[in-house]
């Protein structure tokens, strides 16, 4: 695949931004190769997703030279059409939304810089470990623009209304440790990729079943009424109680080994 590489080892898929020498900036390609991994690791049998970048960085945003193919296009019929997410994204919000809707859990290893369609790619996962040296920034004000990859439906589940605007309106870059204070990052590391490596491997050694469940309805209690997600957490549990996953668990438990899971 073409811009993105995918690995898959232990129940875990890596998928692997590849266009190191323009520090991984997003071509229609590399837009094309996200969403298409997206789809593939979906359809597998993995447990946990981590996205990484080679190279200086992770992402370095869009490359500008996308954004003058648009010159004299039709704007509104390019961008308007909901083409991807059961008719609910466009093409380039589906880079972010893929993961954001994927029932596993995803996590984000981050290094160098974190830029525009970078940094929205990056929210789309549940959690994000950076370097020290990270620098973040939603940087579409600085070409005259608001950021619209998915990012005005997952900034405001992680940052305070303030630090928002604050973000958006300037463009500015934040350091990973002032990312992580306002909730930007989970967590600032030295190696984002071990620590991401270390905790996919923790989660895929858990209920499949449990963890999709969980992923389920965290995402369900951020838009339901309290009641609403009372109920929810009942009707999920039984699901869950007594089948022969959790017994499973409660076994392996009790024999002090790692369960398994077919």
């Amino acid at each position: 695949m073409s811009r993105v590489r995918i690995t898959h080892q232990d129940h875990i898929a890596h998928v692997i931004l590849t266009r190191a020498e323009k520090k991984n900036a997003m071509d229609d390609e590399m837009i094309d190769a996200i969403i298409a991994a997206g789809e593939a690791v979906s359809a597998s049998s993995a447990r946990a997703v981590i996205l990484s970048g080679e190279g200086s960085c992770f992402c370095a945003g869009i490359d500008i030279s996308g954004l003058s193919k648009m010159v004299g296009q039709d704007i509104e019929a390019l961008i308007m059409p909901r083409t991807h997410g059961m008719g609910t994204t466009n093409r380039w919000q589906e880079v972010a939304m893929v993961w954001h809707r994927l029932d596993i859990p995803v996590i984000a290893a981050l290094h160098g810089v974190v830029f525009g369609a970078g940094l929205q790619l990056a929210l789309g996962a549940d959690i994000r470990f950076a370097a020290p040296e990270t620098q973040l920034a939603v940087m579409e004000m600085k070409w005259g623009l608001i950021p619209d990859m998915g990012g005005m439906v997952l900034l405001p589940r992680l940052v305070r209304d303030d630090v928002m605007k604050r973000l958006i309106y300037t463009a500015a870059p934040v350091s990973a440790q002032q990312a992580a204070t306002w909730g930007l990052v989970t967590e600032v590391v030295a190696d984002p990729l071990e620590a991401a490596q270390r905790l996919a491997s923790e989660i895929a050694g858990k209920g499949p079943n449990a963890i999709r469940a969980a992923k389920n309805l965290c995402a369900f209690a951020h838009t339901a009424t309290p009641a609403d997600v009372l109920k929810e957490e009942s009707r999920v549990q039984v699901d869950l109680l007594g089948k022969p996953e959790q017994m499973e668990v409660i076994a392996a438990q009790f024999a002090k080994r790692a369960p398994v899971f077919k």
